[in-house]
């Protein structure tokens, strides 16, 4: 089955989308995501498509409820995907509850920050999730919600207070700004205000960071949050792609918001049990470091909890990206680039194979003419180097032309992606990478040419890992690109050498990258390339071997999801030169010496790993 980008199941993102709102339509159903089945109260390690229900009954008394069974596995990609139903029920939180005391979260501040109380002139109180700027033009503003900023009752241009009026009626006094846009529906529910008679700053009140990027929860992400009314509490994402209905009250009604869910952190418990409550709504959940500290980057926006009788404790969050998205907005002025990593990488070491054997050397491929004129050059070279991994950038194509990269077996680490956002490299000019844009809102992934798996090792692993989230380092894939027919074949070459191919020392240096052809379908102003390639290369008792691969993809349906099975061939060193344009070092073409058929139509495709010729 597909994977999302993050590992958690691509088609079931896909089948919550197509799916979800006719579930919804039946009145005791209240959410639709994807989680780990729960049984005899034990979350599993079972991934299922998870119903949440007002309540549960026996199936005789589904009918008086005016409800019908939900299936018990539902079919995705021709697979059987298990169910799980859960009883909760979900309120947005700006109801809120009377205090005994003045918390400064609830005080008027200036500058203004997030995780203190704001609200429209007209609504109780909500929480500043983030200071963000205007895409376009720069204007700083505050994210919360559109129950908090915006309201039944509201409108575009409305005042917005800080403090919300249930914190301190003296409205007129403490002006914040105006609402200017906000959204309702499956993106979110968003909103955002100017900052007109304050000064404002960027650091999150309670957590002492400042968020900077956007990310993308997983099931089991930990997260951390700063809001008007329980302050710091930590959660566990539990549940993901989650389609929930909200009911907004007269005038609005219900609505189905795309979110997903948090549950308590046994190891950080809140003092009363409670990871939010009424006035939270708003309030910025931020993913946590290795070390447990809060990070720089944002998970989700806080909208919602649970109803009074719910059995369980959890919260509900939107998703950044389409927040933003939807939005028109970013968490840096227009122009301002993040702070640059350190310049010094070790790159693609041509030694790696067997220091002690000159002839297991291999250098980089060479680029020809037309494409080293295309190539971006830093200090002038046409080699980008990073974390155990190199690559040539295409100025014109906006993707790496190849990467080269080492993997040692014998020292690979297990190490989590959570918090990593993927982000362009500052030291490549913006205009000859492609981010995010592309990406949203359909079947493509961000999809490694280098693995991020295969960087993992060494005493450099953590920041390979972060390296290999560079855009320079992905490359347009559609979602079951990995996963297709043939069973991931292309993305378990690498395992296969380490496990078939006896490898000296459990080293492989492998090669890999898109063809680019004139044909290439172009979306959203982007030639996608529907072919791609790679060159494993090893040493066996001292000696070179190298096996190269063709995967080729056909994107011509990509808007309406009808896609061509995706085929593996293995093919020669020479004719992954012919379609690319470059040349691989000598040792690389003399240790391929694997004849294949030179007609196409004499090649089968890989069926399985067992059918590849080392």
């Amino acid at each position: 089955m597909a994977r999302k980008k993050n590992g958690t199941p691509r088609s079931l993102r896909q089948f919550v989308r197509a799916k979800g709102a006719g579930y919804l339509r039946d009145p005791n159903v209240t959410s639709i995501g994807i989680g780990h089945k729960v049984t005899g109260g034990r979350v599993t390690g079972e991934v299922a498509v998870q119903f949440t229900v007002r309540r549960k009954a026996a199936p005789e008394e589904l009918a008086a409820l005016g409800t019908a069974p939900l299936p018990e596995a539902v079919e995705v990609d021709g697979v059987a995907v298990p169910t799980d139903v859960l009883q909760r029920d979900y309120r947005v939180e700006f109801r809120v509850l009377e205090e005994a005391e003045v918390d400064p979260r609830k005080t008027r501040v200036d500058p203004v920050v997030p995780g203190v109380s704001v609200g429209h002139v007209r609504v109780s109180a909500g929480t500043v999730g983030c200071v963000v700027h205007d895409r376009e033009d720069g204007t700083p503003y505050v994210l919360s919600n559109w129950h908090v900023l915006h309201g039944p009752q509201g409108a575009l241009g409305d005042d917005v207070v800080q403090p919300g009026a249930h914190d301190d009626n003296r409205t007129g006094r403490n002006r914040l700004g105006r609402l200017v846009r906000s959204h309702l529906g499956a993106a979110g529910d968003c909103a955002i205000a100017t900052v007109e008679d304050r000064g404002f700053a960027a650091h999150v009140h309670g957590l002492g960071v400042t968020v900077d990027r956007l990310g993308e929860p997983d099931l089991g992400d930990k997260v951390v949050k700063s809001g008007r009314t329980t302050g710091v509490t930590h959660g566990v994402v539990r549940r993901v792609d989650v389609l929930a209905e909200i009911d907004y009250g007269p005038g609005v009604g219900p609505r189905g918001i795309g979110c997903f869910e948090i549950g308590p952190d046994r190891a950080k418990p809140a003092p009363d049990g409670e990871i939010s409550r009424g006035g939270d709504s708003g309030a910025a959940w931020v993913f946590k470091s290795a070390n447990g500290k809060p990070g720089r980057t944002l998970a989700g926006l806080h909208f919602a909890g649970e109803a009074a009788d719910s059995p369980d404790e959890h919260a509900l969050a939107c998703l950044p990206g389409s927040v933003f998205e939807k939005l028109g907005i970013s968490l840096t002025p227009p122009g301002t680039a993040r702070p640059e990593r350190p310049a010094s990488r070790p790159g693609f070491d041509p030694n790696f194979l067997g220091p002690d054997f000159p002839g297991t050397a291999v250098g980089l491929p060479v680029l020809g003419d037309r494409a080293r004129a295309d190539a971006v050059e830093l200090d002038g070279v046409p080699v980008i180097d990073y974390t155990h991994f190199s690559l040539a950038q295409s100025t014109s194509r906006r993707f790496a032309y190849w990467v080269a990269w080492n993997i040692d077996g014998g020292d690979l680490r297990d190490i989590s992606r959570t918090g990593i956002p993927f982000v362009l490299d500052p030291r490549v000019p913006a205009e000859h990478q492609v981010g995010d844009e592309l990406y949203r809102d359909n079947r493509l992934d961000r999809g490694h040419l280098a693995r991020r798996a295969d960087l993992l090792w060494g005493p450099d692993a953590a920041r390979a890992n972060v390296d290999s989230f560079f855009f320079t380092n992905i490359t347009p894939q559609v979602d079951d690109f990995n996963q297709s027919s043939r069973r991931g074949l292309w993305g378990r070459l690498e395992d296969a050498v380490l496990a078939d191919a006896k490898a000296d020392r459990l080293r492989v240096s492998v090669y890999g990258g898109p063809v680019f052809r004139a044909d290439d379908r172009v979306f959203r102003g982007v030639a996608l390339p529907r072919e791609y390639w790679k060159v494993v290369v090893f040493a066996s008792g001292g000696a070179l071997t190298a096996r190269a691969f063709l995967l080729t993809q056909n994107l011509d349906q990509l808007e309406s999801l009808e896609l061509d099975e995706f085929r593996v061939f293995q093919v020669g060193v020479a004719e992954v030169e012919q379609r690319c344009g470059f040349t691989f070092p000598d040792a690389v073409r003399a240790a391929d010496a694997l004849v294949v058929p030179s007609s196409a139509d004499e090649r089968a495709p890989l069926e399985d790993l067992g059918d590849i010729r080392w």
